[in-house]
């Protein structure tokens, strides 16, 4: 198979060949007929490109709204005020830890509908100075008509429309900051209770769209399907009322990806493509500029026909060399991300297409890598004591068991079962409250006293441990200090909560006799039982 190299050099060439013949029998309809294609396509692309990157904007920030929005009406208990203002300080946290991660945000807040409660508001963090959020003073909705979707439509509209919802740029209140919101409406069973989002400042759109450029004359603007414009370079939407908005150009509202139409006396040419809020993207370019002045170009080709062909077949050599090899390692990259693989190196950093392309890629996998690590945390850590849970065991216990499959002679660990004796009797005479103190003064001394251990709660009042390397070389000694820093924290609690009583069974593994991580972990159990039938005849 020819390599990339040869085959660009190649088809360059025979390219280069073909045109100026071409351009030499029939030049005129040739390079107009070409002029019209590129430029079509280049304007598409460029939209795409634009699309992308918005899209990709627009869809980050609403992911993180819509983790808080989900988070939030699963953590919603009770609509006591008490409870409810638990709920928010809840909900505040968690909305402040995606927020700090989302570029561009002004402002985010939570706000409980007035007829829920009347004490309890929710909160309003801002973001206006590039420093840091702050909270602010919330709005107060009481003022207002919540059915009047005209007025506080951050609110009322996602409220009556009972769905999550991108909204056209907006003044907001008491900030004076043009701003675009997504919104998401919290509910409780069926009933609302108030409404999540957050508002992008208006100009960092701006300065996405101000991005996106094209020949001289060249630029990006945003409207709705029926015409009216969200962003536009040159004009000042902030200003414009229904009575001042521009005509609408003929083309502008219609369904083909490309359009032409007249605007202030020009010409233009635009593509568009419809982002995944709602607006459109546009990328227009006078007329002019697209064709370009094509008898020069043809006198040109003409003259410099026989100079192009030498140029080109050197040129084309030496450059698809640099433009390969950056290829070629963002190829590799790819595999290595799609074999689960992060850790690549691409230097390539020059300012085009293929530098933004490499720093692109390498954004995107450093994205996917965080968030897979951050579904990985919640999926696999007890929400309770912190430590690892059940399904981490599980996963923890098949890579175990492919070392002793592998290795079974040399491999060296023991299993440690704990748990916590009269749980039961605890949550029905103190509340489960205090049992959950109960199981986390208990988590915590396992975890302080096989610190170098995995710890994992692997049911409502049992933990399991693996002993390797040190640990499990000090295993008695870690027995005999478990024990005796259990007896004193039961000696030194001041109620029966604060106790720890635990039931253990530690079971080495036996490569002699042991198949599989099962039978170590059954032995185990077998022995906490053992421990636990003890103790209690020793009472």
């Amino acid at each position: 198979m020819k390599s990339l190299r040869t085959k660009i050099t190649v088809m360059t060439l025979l390219v280069v060949v073909v045109a100026v013949t071409i351009v030499t029998i029939l030049s005129v309809i040739f390079i107009i007929k070409t002029e019209h294609r590129e430029s079509d396509q280049l304007l598409l692309l460029l939209c795409e490109t634009g699309e992308r990157n918005l899209d990709y904007y627009f869809n980050s920030v609403q992911k993180s709204v819509e983790k808080v929005a989900s988070f939030a009406e699963k953590d919603i208990d009770d609509l006591d005020d008490k409870e409810l203002q638990a709920h928010v300080d809840r909900v505040e946290k968690y909305f402040d830890e995606m927020a700090s991660k989302t570029n561009g945000v002004l402002t985010y807040y939570y706000r409980i509908d007035p007829e829920v409660s009347k004490t309890v508001k929710g909160f309003w963090y801002t973001d206006l100075d590039g420093e840091g959020f702050t909270e602010h003073e919330v709005t107060d909705i009481t003022k207002y008509d919540t059915s009047d979707t005209s007025s506080l439509v951050w609110f009322t509209v996602p409220k009556y429309q009972g769905r999550s919802i991108w909204l056209p740029p907006y003044i907001t209140d008491n900030l004076d900051k043009r701003v675009i919101s997504y919104n998401v409406p919290i509910y409780r069973r069926g009933d609302f209770v108030g409404v999540i989002g957050i508002e992008i400042d208006y100009s960092v759109m701006a300065e996405q769209v101000d991005s996106i450029r094209l020949y001289e004359n060249g630029y990006a603007f945003l409207n709705d399907s029926e015409g009216n414009l969200f962003y536009h370079p040159r004009i000042d939407v902030s200003k414009l009322t229904p009575e001042t908005m521009p005509p609408i150009p003929d083309g502008i509202v219609g369904d083909s990806t490309f359009i032409t139409y007249t605007f202030e006396g020009v010409d233009k040419k635009a593509a568009w493509l419809q982002l995944g809020n709602g607006m459109r993207l546009n990328v227009t370019v006078p007329v002019s500029e697209t064709d370009g002045d094509w008898q020069m170009l043809i006198y040109n080709i003409l003259i410099l026909a026989v100079e192009v062909l030498i140029a080109a077949s050197l040129f084309t050599m030496f450059y698809s060399k640099r433009i390969t090899k950056p290829l070629e390692e963002l190829t590799e990259a790819a595999n290595m991300v799609d074999m689960e693989n992060y850790d690549f190196r691409l230097d390539y950093d020059r300012d085009d297409e293929l530098g933004r392309l490499t720093n692109t890629f390498k954004r995107l996998a450093n994205n996917m890598r965080n968030h897979i690590n951050d579904l990985n945390e919640q999926v696999y850590v007890d929400s309770l004591t912190l430590v690892k849970n059940k399904g981490a065991f599980a996963s923890y216990s098949e890579e175990l068991q492919a070392q002793i499959d592998n290795d079974r002679e040399n491999i060296r660990f023991a299993v440690g079962i704990f748990d916590c004796d009269n749980l039961k009797k605890m949550n029905d005479v103190y509340g489960h409250d205090k049992g959950d103190i109960y199981i986390k003064k208990a988590s915590h001394l396992i975890c302080s006293t096989f610190s170098r251990s995995p710890v994992f709660r692997i049911g409502g009042d049992e933990f399991s441990v693996v002993l390797k390397n040190q640990d499990y070389e000090n295993r008695e000694e870690l027995i005999a200090s478990f024990e005796k820093e259990e007896a004193d924290i039961s000696a030194a609690a001041l109620n029966k909560w604060e106790e720890v009583h635990l039931s253990m069974g530690i079971a080495e593994f036996d490569p002699a006799t042991d198949r599989s991580l099962t039978d170590v972990v059954r032995r185990a159990d077998k022995k906490m039982y053992e421990y636990k039938k003890k103790a209690k005849a020793s009472c």
